[in-house]
């Protein structure tokens, strides 16, 4: 190289102008010497290296390719099961709130017969007394018509007699007015 720029060096040194389209035997063959010694150099030192790193990069790309495919495969694989689980889930949930309807409607039943049971019980425990209220008032009623019925009785009669035994009369005169009734 070194001799090929001082070719060109003593060229353009006598004053010639040196062109980079002239044709120079003598730039020629040093030129194709320097080349054919580093293609040598090269194919002894360097190819061997390239191709082997190549080779490696190649092995480490289909080493990547394989794994990647396989993390496909795994992935496709979890995707199913995920999916399934998913149904299944969806299947479970779907049971789940089925159930719980039922159960509610049938805590709801319980709860609205409990009630109607208490609103009868309710009912039935105010009739009963109602009724007694009603016996009592008859009874202070028919009381009350025995005291004024002895009143007026003795008021008529201006003379006053036994109260028990008045009392036990008047009783038994309502008592044979209800049975007739």
């Amino acid at each position: 190289m070194m001799l090929t720029s001082t070719l060109v060096w003593q060229e353009h040194a006598e004053g010639a102008a040196a062109s980079p389209f002239s044709l120079e035997p003598g730039l020629i063959i040093w030129t194709w010497v320097v080349f054919i010694a580093l293609f040598f150099a090269l194919r002894k030192f360097a190819w061997p290296a390239i191709t082997r790193l190549a080779e490696e990069r190649e092995r480490t790309i289909q080493r990547q390719l394989t794994e990647a495919e396989e993390a496909n495969k795994t992935a496709q694989a979890m995707l199913e099961e995920h999916r399934s689980l998913l149904a299944g889930a969806r299947d479970e949930s779907s049971k789940l709130i089925a159930e719980a309807k039922t159960v509610a409607d049938r805590e709801r039943e319980h709860i609205l017969e409990k009630a109607k049971q208490q609103q009868e019980q309710l009912l039935d425990r105010a009739k009963r007394e109602i009724a007694a209220e009603r016996e009592r008032a008859i009874t202070d009623l028919r009381e009350e018509a025995v005291d004024l019925s002895i009143a007026a009785a003795s008021r008529l009669v201006q003379s006053r007699l036994d109260d028990q035994a008045n009392r036990k009369l008047v009783t038994e005169y309502l008592a044979s007015l209800e049975t007739k009734r």
